[in-house]
């Protein structure tokens, strides 16, 4: 079956009736050959923009093919459990790697299922009201589910993207992701994909536990037999921590149990929010990016010095056409996120804008040891929520305002439902994060001609890009280097950024558990 390598316009890129017929007239298929898209990316370096496309053409029609395992094939009701807590990414594909090798996963989640936790997400928004247990953090599919569903990623020794994306694919996510450069799911089509992998963990005898806070863990002889939670003891042979990069409480747990852990260098800063169409303008170089191109997203990075230190400032999460969401975990605190739905067809695009924290840029927090950047990190949104009022009303500025340093007179319409508070954002961010925006803001508008404008506004502040705290591990087989039968996981051991990464991960924990103690 051959495949050709194409340079197309948008109008055939991502219009298939419009390639079959391009394939045709150029002799490259013929009238009942079928053309099956292997990998697409835009290309907008220049005035004209073009579509990069990778295209099969195959006598038969295009088929998804999924991973082999089978839900019907698999029954674990009785086999040897292993506890997983968390039910983000990890925690879920860890089960189902543990179900396709005979286990029984008993998974663990301190928050809500997906359909009740929407009445949390709406108290957030509307009454200013977080849960601590659930929220878009904390509950089923953890902080992916009410994500913007980006698939990148640089991990690729971690696992099989592909086997990941199959995976999603066979529980409703779009096949699209198989192929696009940049693939994305949506927040509006999350939810149905992590109640079906759910059902799948079930259908098969694992077993997931809602409302279920771990509060303890029981370590014997140097080894983990299981946890305690609110309800009771659990024990398994094996136990995998996925709990997220949010989850301080199982840090301090951590902690005060006396084993190893590290205070990890994070990101923190600012989310920022243009209109997409200006986004549009300056990637697609156009008015309009009319009917087939994708609403564009950029990625940002610079360099920036102060007091003799280096230190990147840079784009996080970009969400074109998206919006801003409040993602705090806990009552008395600020924190922001962003995310899109799968038509990416809001009006606004928004996108992370972050420095980088090392430990030596905040001495004063020391004295907490191992969770020095967590304190720094939750002391900083403590004082955004303060900012704002005391509720999720988050504190703004417009954006050349911030770099010329000028309270902004009036805000921008939002996204951010709960509202903005126009707010010196100085006063909210540690000066080296606020003084190292303004250069990188100004070096990003040179780049980027148009996007540093007071049509833009950043809001505070985005604190959780990763995990503050790294559990350590061993390379190989994952499992503590210190506790036996503990396998760190994923975002909240400092493991993995984002969903894809996660989720191998978690695969990868469950084939350590597997290697160690069932493959002897």
């Amino acid at each position: 079956m051959p495949i050709h390598e194409l340079v197309v316009t948008p109008e055939v890129g991502f219009n298939q009736k419009a390639l079959d017929q391009y394939l045709e007239v150029n002799g490259l298929k013929k009238v009942n050959q079928f053309s099956d898209i292997l990998r697409r990316s835009v290309d907008a370096r220049q005035k004209t923009i073009k579509v990069n496309l990778r295209v099969e053409v195959r006598d038969t029609p295009p088929e998804v093919e999924y991973v082999e395992y089978s839900k019907k094939d698999h029954d674990v009701r009785n086999a040897v459990p292993v506890i997983i807590v968390g039910a983000g990414p990890a925690g879920l594909f860890a089960a189902i790697k543990a179900i396709e090798n005979g286990l029984k996963p008993i998974i663990l989640e301190r928050g809500k299922d997906v359909r009740s936790r929407r009445r949390d997400l709406a108290a957030i928004n509307k009454e200013h009201l977080v849960n601590p247990e659930s929220n878009y953090c904390f509950g089923e599919g953890g902080a992916g589910t009410y994500s913007d569903g980006k698939l990148y990623t640089r991990s690729k020794k971690r696992g099989s993207i592909r086997r990941v994306f199959e995976i999603l694919v066979a529980h409703g996510a779009t096949p699209d992701i198989l192929f696009e450069a940049h693939p994305h799911i949506g927040t509006n089509k999350l939810p149905k994909l992590v109640t079906a992998l759910r059902e799948t963990i079930e259908e098969a005898g694992g077993e997931v536990h809602f409302n279920t806070k771990v509060i303890d863990l029981i370590i014997e002889n140097g080894e983990m037999h299981g946890v305690i939670t609110e309800q009771g003891e659990v024990k398994g042979v094996a136990v995998v921590l996925a709990t997220g990069h949010s989850a301080r409480d199982i840090f301090r747990l951590c902690q005060s149990r006396k084993f190893k852990i590290e205070a990890k260098p994070f990101a923190l800063g600012v989310r920022i929010e243009h209109p997409q169409q200006l986004i549009d303008q300056i990637q697609y170089k156009c008015d309009n990016r009319g009917e087939y191109l994708p609403a564009s997203a950029y990625s940002l990075v610079s360099q920036t010095t102060l007091k003799g230190k280096e230190r990147g400032v840079f784009s996080f999460c970009m969400c074109p056409g998206g919006f801003i969401v409040p993602a705090a975990t806990a009552p008395g605190e600020l924190v922001v996120n962003g995310m899109s739905p799968s038509r990416r067809d809001s009006k606004y695009a928004n996108s992370g804008m972050v420095v980088a924290v090392e430990l030596e840029d905040i001495p004063e927090f020391q004295k907490y040891g191992e969770l020095a950047a967590m304190e720094f990190q939750a002391s900083v949104e403590r004082e955004a929520w303060k900012m704002g009022g005391k509720t999720q009303v988050a504190p703004a500025q417009k954006m050349v305002d911030f770099v010329n340093g000028k309270l902004s007179d009036s805000l921008l319409d939002t996204s951010y439902q709960p509202g903005l508070h126009s707010t010196d954002m100085l006063e909210v961010l540690p000066h080296f994060i606020g003084k190292r925006l303004r250069q990188g803001f100004q070096y990003f508008g040179k780049k980027m001609k148009g996007y540093l404008t007071n049509e833009a506004q950043i809001i505070g502040v985005e604190s959780r890009t990763s995990s503050p705290v790294r559990i350590p591990r061993d390379n190989e087989t994952c499992e503590h280097i210190e506790i036996k039968r503990l396998f760190p996981c994923a975002e909240g051991a400092g493991y993995a950024g984002g969903i894809v990464s996660a989720a191998m991960d978690g695969e990868r924990c469950m084939e350590g558990i597997l290697n160690l103690y069932f493959r002897k």
